[in-house]
């Protein structure tokens, strides 16, 4: 049988180290607790920036800046990142990280609830990166769609929380079955929406790779 887990160590111990900068937030975040994106998903991620190319980048979910930092240090010259965030500590943060970055000035952090925020966003956006409360995507997802540019990438992190997406309902424990069926709901969502199409993909905690068709070319 595939052994995933030893897969994983193994693809882990062929990446090589990011910037000084993201590796000393990479080692804080860790020491802290604080969730990031996975090595392995960080790294597929970059690589799709750098095929795509993206101008224009939307974040949901910022933490302390580690992934915005990580996509800048990729994304074309001229490109910018806005990223949303809530958690005022993390904020404060991602601030001070971002001051650092090299292309921090290319960096938009707004203050507050995405749900609050999106909603005032009306710029089409060429990647979009979901990873913020797994049990909100659903609830993002119909303003997502909207700023989600045609021929756009929506790249979804931890869709498949630790496993337990795969389990039946009365499998999981019941303070996770509110996430585990909006989850559900979320990638049935992607998948069977006539306008995009959709991969699920077993990498880190599951990531799924969204693209909104481009009617004008149908």
């Amino acid at each position: 049988m595939f052994d995933f887990e030893r897969a994983t160590d193994y693809i882990r111990s062929l990446e090589l180290p990011g910037s000084a900068l993201s590796e000393e937030i990479q080692k804080d975040a860790l020491a802290g607790d604080v969730p990031i994106i996975r090595p392995e998903t960080a790294s597929f991620l970059l690589f799709l920036i750098s095929l795509k190319k993206p101008l224009s980048i939307l974040e949901v979910g910022t933490a302390v800046g580690y992934s915005a930092i990580r996509m800048s240090e990729v994304m074309p010259a001229g490109a910018t990142i806005t990223t949303i965030e809530k958690y005022p500590p993390r904020i404060e943060e991602a601030k001070r990280n971002f001051a650092r970055a090299p292309r921090g000035c290319d960096i938009t952090l707004l203050e507050g609830d995405a749900a609050d925020i999106l909603k005032t966003l009306d710029k089409p956006y060429d990647l979009i990166f979901m990873d913020a409360a797994k049990g909100q995507y659903i609830h993002f997802l119909p303003d997502v769609l909207r700023l989600l540019a045609p021929d756009g990438l929506l790249f979804s992190d931890n869709v498949l929380q630790d496993g337990d997406v795969l389990e039946s309902r009365f499998a999981v424990t019941r303070r996770n079955r509110t996430i585990h069926s909006r989850m559900r709901e979320y990638l049935t969502m992607l998948t069977h929406t006539p306008e995009l199409t959709t991969s699920v993909i077993p990498i880190g905690d599951g990531v799924s790779l969204t693209m909104k068709k481009n009617t004008e070319e149908m």
